[in-house]
């Protein structure tokens, strides 16, 4: 339509990948002794703290352009990532992986049966997601990346509620997400685990 104005792609907020994915290039950058390490401290500092695509230019502009930071195209409505809100297994299993939105709340229960929970690809919509996680003779997994924050605060009955051995070193910096876990496991199991990207993830490293 006349007079309609597309919109400015370099001040969309980015997403903790595309920090990695800067991260990375800088990284990089400095193994190939194109940054001193003083350079990389402070220009790691400028990534975690940048807030849109135009935040990121400045930060790799004078390396090579191999792997350019640019804002996505538009996509279309189908394409973007479908909220849930909730996972429910009785006496079944539920799993919720990839792509998705998480918003502020998120409920997952389970009665004699499984739930799996990936928030390692997940948007999300708020810097905060709580989850409530009740489970009877059944098992939760919650799956998060190196960069969320976890906080778990449920409680074990005949059962156990945990944060289990990271498999990746964590990554966190003061605006990485927080996952904050509740609930009760009632002689069942809710577990939180760490894991690096799924396989064949875009945010795998090439």
């Amino acid at each position: 339509m006349v007079g309609e104005l597309e919109p400015d792609r370099s001040q969309m907020r980015i997403s903790d990948a595309d920090r990695h994915h800067v991260s990375e290039i800088l990284r990089e950058a400095a193994g190939e002794g194109r940054l001193e390490l003083d350079e990389l401290d402070e220009r790691l500092a400028a990534t975690y703290a940048a807030r849109t695509y135009a935040d990121l230019v400045p930060i790799t502009q004078d390396l090579p352009a191999q792997r350019p930071v640019h804002a996505p195209a538009p996509q279309p409505a189908a394409a973007l990532a479908t909220r849930h809100e909730s996972s429910v297994a009785i006496m079944s299993g539920s799993t919720r992986t990839g792509v998705w939105e998480v918003g502020p709340s998120y409920s997952a229960f389970c009665v004699m049966g499984g739930v799996d929970v990936d928030l390692r690809e997940a948007v999300f919509a708020s810097h905060q997601v709580e989850i409530t996680a009740n489970t009877l003779m059944g098992g939760i997994d919650i799956i998060v990346n190196a960069h969320t924050r976890v906080i778990v605060e449920g409680a074990g009955v005949m059962g156990t509620f945990e944060q289990a051995r990271d498999k990746v070193e964590p990554q966190l910096t003061p605006d990485s997400p927080v996952v904050r876990v509740r609930g009760v496991a009632l002689m069942g199991a809710v577990t939180v685990v760490r894991k690096g990207p799924p396989k064949g993830s875009s945010l795998m490293k090439a």
